[in-house]
């Protein structure tokens, strides 16, 4: 009796545990919000995308403070004076000139500097580095091959990938927003000009090293350049070097009379096997084997050795002059 007692006390310690009602919050939404946000959503589908508007227009920017923390991201010393002139455009500069004549100021406080000598001289620098870069990265190359590769290196489209994502884009003072893609390759060897003379060329070269030359990472060099005669190339070099006569061989080829043909063509000089390739024809399988050579040769295989970042080019092989 005394058992069931027990049994019976605990279950009425129990019994409050789920008993208790559980308070739940409720969301309460008003009836007029959701026609509301209807009615803002058909409104802006109605009006189409924003146009982007420039950071500058936002009350808390302050662009000195912005200019401060762009050198100590990229962790560079620059003097601001200078920055602020590498981020200001011819185009910018003639507006606010005209603006300024409208409001009767005189000639002699018009004159703004713009960044059209910063560009200049950062340009020949970043072009005296990368060519000194590649020359001692790709010895094997021929000067035609380093040519085209730092052509894609400077040029503005690359230049403006690199300036867009280094955040350029709300610092640079120009008549367009968003900034065009030569507005951004400009700034970029503005500010490269503007760091050698803040902190000096060696500080400009290693800029250009780690902003400008890295964009080879995981490139197939044979996409930057590919020679238009591969097979007259590839005897040219073979007698410079003395490897001997150059000479495609067929090695193997399947369904001549059909649609879908392959050709299997080595090339060959003094015994040697120095490259093969395949084709839908045996002029095609040839010039494959021959640009196949030609990578061997050059060093620029897909396998090849990565290109090393943190390589120091010596002051003597870059020529400013």
């Amino acid at each position: 009796m005394s058992f069931f007692r027990g049994v019976a006390g605990v279950l009425v310690l129990a019994r409050p545990l789920n008993s208790v009602r559980t308070v739940q919050a409720r969301r309460h939404i008003k009836r007029w919000v959701a026609p509301t946000l209807r009615e803002l959503a058909h409104r802006q589908q109605k009006q189409g995308p924003q146009k982007p508007e420039p950071r500058a227009g936002f009350v808390e920017w302050n662009y000195r403070s912005e200019l401060f923390a762009f050198g100590k991201r990229l962790g560079e010393n620059f003097e601001l004076p200078l920055l602020q002139e590498a981020f200001t455009q011819r185009s910018y500069a003639h507006q606010e000139e005209e603006k300024q004549r409208k409001l009767g100021i005189e000639e002699v406080d018009l004159k703004i500097a713009d960044n059209q000598q910063l560009a200049k001289k950062g340009g020949h620098i970043a072009r005296a580095y990368v060519e000194a870069f590649l020359k001692q990265s790709l010895p094997k190359v021929p000067k035609e091959g380093q040519d085209a590769i730092a052509s894609y290196l400077l040029s503005t489209e690359t230049l403006a990938h690199v300036s867009s994502h280094l955040g350029t884009k709300d610092l640079i003072f120009t008549t367009e927003y968003p900034p065009s893609q030569e507005s951004l390759s400009e700034s970029l060897q503005a500010v490269i000009g503007a760091l050698a003379d803040s902190s000096g060329v060696e500080r400009a070269f290693l800029f250009v090293r780690d902003f400008i030359c890295t964009q080879l990472n995981q490139k197939d060099l044979l996409d930057l350049w590919t020679p238009r005669q591969p097979l007259q190339l590839l005897d040219e070099i073979c007698h410079q070097r003395k490897l001997g006569e150059v000479e495609p061989r067929l090695l193997g080829d399947c369904g001549k009379n059909a649609v879908l043909a392959a050709y299997h063509v080595g090339i060959y000089a003094n015994r040697q096997l120095l490259g093969k390739g395949f084709g839908e024809d045996v002029p095609t399988a040839t010039e494959t084997a021959a640009l196949d050579a030609l990578q061997s040769l050059f060093d620029f295989h897909d396998n090849r050795r990565p290109f090393d970042f943190g390589l120091q080019v010596e002051m003597k092989n870059v020529r400013l002059g």
